[in-house]
């Protein structure tokens, strides 16, 4: 009996999970909390190479899992937010030393508006040749607070001046700023994206949804041998599904792998608070006054197998 309960939980321990990683700017001191210093960079493509991390295109993991196929643990995606032009200047030349594929994702009011911070069209034409270029809003909102019809228009704009200009219709999306909730999800899927990127701490295994893939933000100063040992622990949100209206989080609960028995719940600006499972059902009474207007609210069994709630004001 003992050995057929191994066997029935063994894929909730043992699925093989993939990485997405997410950038946003390279050597740009100005912007510390979004930037990746070159020397951070190469310190971290040191070690994807020297432990045996096989990086390569998004693409790939993607493939895999639209085919239900297992991704292996070793593989390693590299994705880059808003198309700085840091990452053209200083970021690019690297990525072409270590050989290291790309999927970039544009803002595409800032380089059609020619703000100066930002790719031009032909930058990005020609990083194109190096990796992917992708779609990332047009106006580069948080979704979460615009109406349907104004993700729609956005999302429509965005996808039309960027066929103009890159000569083909873009396939992945990332959110504006990770904000999404089921609403956001629901208005995106619309546009027949074959996959949207979230950043939420996580990995990538066969039982992901295409729809909703976790990226770790190596942005700052951090450590890629922590940050490469999250893993999604699969869950199903009960509560909360929103930002409550009154700012107090009454109650968490979710569904889980009924071999789980005991589980931690975090709210952002507080600790990790354990909690017994219950046949599979977590349910914690909190009574919290959430603190940010953007709050982080996870569930974990070890602080790196994990699923994480944004909720947003």
């Amino acid at each position: 009996m003992k050995y057929l309960l191994l066997l029935f939980f063994l894929p909730l321990y043992l699925l093989a999970d993939a990485k997405v990683f997410v950038y946003h700017r390279f050597n740009d001191s100005e912007h510390q909390s979004t930037n990746t210093s070159l020397q951070e960079l190469k310190t971290q493509f040191e070690y994807l190479k020297k432990n045996n991390y096989e990086v390569v295109a998004l693409g790939k993991i993607l493939n895999k899992l639209k085919n239900g196929e297992e991704i292996p643990s070793n593989w390693v995606a590299l994705t880059i937010d808003d198309a700085y032009k840091s990452f053209y200047e200083n970021g690019l030349n690297l990525f072409k030393e270590y050989a290291y594929p790309f999927t970039l994702f544009v803002y595409v009011e800032a380089t059609n508006s020619k703000y100066n911070d930002f790719m031009t069209w032909d930058e990005l034409r020609e990083a194109k040749k190096y990796g992917d270029v992708e779609l990332h809003s047009y106006s580069h909102k948080s979704l979460i607070k615009l109406s349907n019809q104004e993700i729609v228009e956005d999302t429509k704009k965005a996808i039309e001046i960027f066929e103009k200009n890159m000569g083909y219709k873009a396939k992945i999306y990332s959110y504006p700023f990770g904000e999404y909730d089921d609403r956001v999800q629901s208005e995106i899927k619309k546009f027949d994206f074959i996959s949207i990127l979230n950043q939420n701490n996580g990995s990538i295994n066969s039982k992901s949804n295409i729809f909703d893939i976790n990226r770790i933000a190596l942005v700052g100063n951090v450590d890629i041998k922590e940050k490469i040992k999250y893993k999604t622990l699969e869950v199903e949100w009960i509560e909360p599904k929103e930002y409550p209206k009154d700012g107090i989080l009454q109650t968490i609960k979710a569904r889980v792998n009924p071999g789980i028995k005991e589980a931690k719940v975090f709210i952002s600006t507080y600790n990790w608070q354990d909690v017994k499972v219950n046949n599979g059902i977590i349910e914690v009474k909190l009574n919290k006054k959430l603190n940010l207007n953007r709050s982080r609210v996870a569930i974990s069994t070890d602080y790196y197998t994990i699923s994480n709630k944004l909720l947003i004001k």
